[in-house]
């Protein structure tokens, strides 16, 4: 029997069709695919469905066969600080209070503007290129550098608005800060890559007043607010002292709790404080390997995910984790969670690779855009290679994505449907241009 495209019948003309071996949609949850394809045109994705059926109803202009590996969504680093990459191993082995007062504001107030941010950032956005990471969340001064150099190399990047109290070489106040990040966001609102959200810094460098403000523009602009919260032990103590409560209640009375905020670490959060997030419809972006690293703790996600509290996966900065490896995040969180819980069952492969996709998507908003492979969404995603002989065998992929592959298995990544990384290397921009950045901001920063 014909089949319609050897029949004649009419077929779809589109821009991309990829054969891997396996797919992840994420959604709907739990579900692996194989014998399955996924059609692109005009930077979406126009369907997922079985090969033999892909081939009779599209006529793709490029068609990537991929054996042995698995494509999923894009990465979302929920929380990352992209410029500091510059500052990659300049302050290790401290706890937070000391990395930041003798090292990294120190380092910030000689070194920290617009170049800075624009070279950490374009190296940041190749290094998540590299790694599967489509989309970040960034919290850094300069917003308008770090948008160029997500622009220049072509990655999805949601820009904090900073906000402190203290003057700084970007800002002299927290009105300043404010003022200078809205003028950034209407200058930068119509760019389809770029998306903004509210970045208080912390309750520990935000006044009431600050806090306040910030809760009625994220209401009238509808976008997230991204702040650390609940850190470290100390951050809880001087919050006690200074207000008479936690930070999280302190927040809870400023009215910034709902789904708009997007708690970053909660390391120390008690059962209540939990209840309390989940009820409102709060996110948290987990961060366990710059939490294990700055000695801060293990935050109750086993907890978390009990309550139905949605989550994301950061990276936090390089200088304090010190890679942008959402990989090396998916471990970490799994593994944390199962010790620190002694429950197996808790995060596994599938939730996690959820938190990594579709929990920073929603945290964000944009889980209508991205962070599943669902027709309609945008074409983010990245193939991971699962048939190299040091990881064999492989029974299940999900499984071997969070416990035993990296990011140096991604052998492709999209966005929007266009190819921003193969073979390793970023497209948008050479690697020799890399190592030269590199080289020049390691020779003033010791200096």
């Amino acid at each position: 029997m014909n089949t319609p495209a050897a029949s004649g019948a009419a077929s779809t003309e589109i821009d991309l069709l990829i054969r891997p071996q396996w797919i992840i949609p994420v959604e709907p949850a739990g579900l692996t695919l194989s014998g399955h394809a996924l059609a692109v045109h005009n930077g979406l994705i126009v369907a997922l469905l079985p090969d033999e059926e892909a081939l009779q109803r599209f006529r793709p202009r490029q068609t990537l066969d991929l054996p042995g590996q698995v494509l999923l969504p894009g990465l979302v680093n929920l929380h990352t600080h992209a410029a500091m990459s510059l500052l990659r191993g300049f302050a290790d082995d401290l706890p937070l209070m000391r990395w930041l007062t003798e090292r990294i504001w120190p380092a910030e107030a000689r070194h920290a503007g617009p170049d800075f941010v624009r070279a950490g950032t374009l190296l940041a956005c190749a290094e998540m290129l590299r790694g599967g990471i489509t989309t970040f969340n960034d919290m850094y001064f300069f917003p308008d550098a770090a948008a160029e150099a997500a622009r220049q190399i072509g990655m999805r990047a949601v820009l904090g608005l900073i906000v402190i109290e203290f003057p700084t070489g970007y800002a002299a106040d927290a009105d300043d800060y404010l003022a200078k990040g809205l003028a950034v966001r209407d200058t930068l609102s119509g760019d389809p890559l770029l998306s903004f959200c509210l970045a208080p810094h912390a309750p520990y460098t935000v006044a009431d007043k600050t806090f306040k403000r910030i809760a009625t523009l994220a209401a009238q602009l509808e976008i997230p607010v991204h702040v650390h919260l609940h850190e470290t032990r100390h951050e809880i103590e001087e919050s006690l002292k200074q207000h008479g409560m936690r930070p999280l209640a302190r927040l809870h009375r400023l009215g910034l709790l709902g789904p708009q905020l997007i708690a970053v670490h909660g390391v120390h959060l008690e059962a209540a404080e939990l209840d309390l997030l989940a009820h409102e419809g709060c996110n948290l972006a987990h961060c366990p390997t710059s939490n294990l690293k700055l000695a801060s703790g293990i935050p109750p996600m086993a907890e978390a995910q009990s309550r139905g509290l949605n989550f994301g996966l950061g990276t936090d900065g390089a200088a304090s984790n010190n890679r942008l490896d959402l990989f090396h995040e998916m471990r970490h969180a799994a593994l944390l969670a199962k010790g620190a819980s002694e429950n197996a069952e808790v995060l596994d492969a599938h939730v996690t690779l959820e938190a990594a996709t579709l929990g920073g998507a929603r945290a964000l908003g944009m889980d209508e855009q991205i962070g599943s492979l669902l027709p309609g969404k945008a074409a983010d995603m990245c193939a991971v290679r699962l048939d190299e002989w040091f990881i064999q065998p492989c029974f299940d992929p999900a499984s071997h994505l969070v416990y035993v592959a990296g990011r140096e298995q991604v052998s492709h990544t999209w966005v929007g449907g266009k190819l921003v990384m193969s073979k390793g290397l970023p497209l948008q921009i050479d690697i020799s241009q890399l190592h030269d950045i590199a080289a020049l901001w390691h020779t003033r920063l010791m200096s």
